[in-house]
């Protein structure tokens, strides 16, 4: 198979489906709620949205060790889990009311974040897929594991891309934060709830 039809099959594929599969629920529960004449309930899911949100920076303790409990794999997986949840919740929040700039802002913020983390997601897979490959080639070629280790300097360097991936991460999700901090301030000052 060409490496563009498996790149395609096995990243870009799955990225677009999961954003698919967030704008998809999201738009199924706003429905669902209009349906039953709940929309006033979709007002109240982004808090337990930005819970599970703030929820999901456990891994982010851990990973930086801030917090010594938890292993970091399960973590991970929790955090992806947690993150795509509550954003699922904030999207229902915001529905298509066009009412609040600074709302929209975040939203957008949000999805920014979302795709950056999908983005970490496909390049630490693809980063431990390759150097696994490596190490089960050069395993069957019979090499020490010191061989193995030199070897591998390089291939683990592919990590690399994910600490930069991870410098720009960090500053979308500081600014989605600052500008949900800023929508839930603007909330309690101006109760804008009509």
């Amino acid at each position: 198979m060409p490496i563009q039809a498996r790149l395609m099959r096995r990243e870009v594929l799955p990225f677009v489906l999961y954003l698919g599969l967030l704008v998809g629920a999201t738009a199924l529960a706003d429905t669902v709620l209009h349906l039953f004449s709940l929309a006033w309930l979709g007002r109240w899911l982004g808090i337990p949205g930005v819970l599970l949100i703030l929820a999901s920076f456990g891994y982010s303790l851990r990973k930086r060790k801030l917090i010594s409990s938890g292993q970091p794999a399960r973590l991970l997986r929790w955090h992806e889990a947690l993150a795509w949840s509550g954003s699922l919740l904030v999207l229902v929040h915001a529905g298509i009311h066009f009412n609040a700039i600074l709302g929209w802002l975040a939203v957008g913020a949000m999805l920014v974040n979302v795709a950056s983390g999908l983005t970490g997601k496909f390049l630490l897979d693809r980063s431990r897929h390759r150097l696994e490959a490596a190490r089960q080639h050069m395993r069957q070629q019979g090499l020490s594991a010191e061989e193995l280790e030199d070897r591998t300097y390089w291939d683990s360097l592919t990590f690399d891309a994910v600490r930069k991936w991870r410098v720009i991460h960090f500053p979308i999700t500081l600014a989605f934060g600052v500008l949900a901090l800023a929508h839930i301030l603007a909330v309690f000052l101006f109760w804008g709830w009509k």
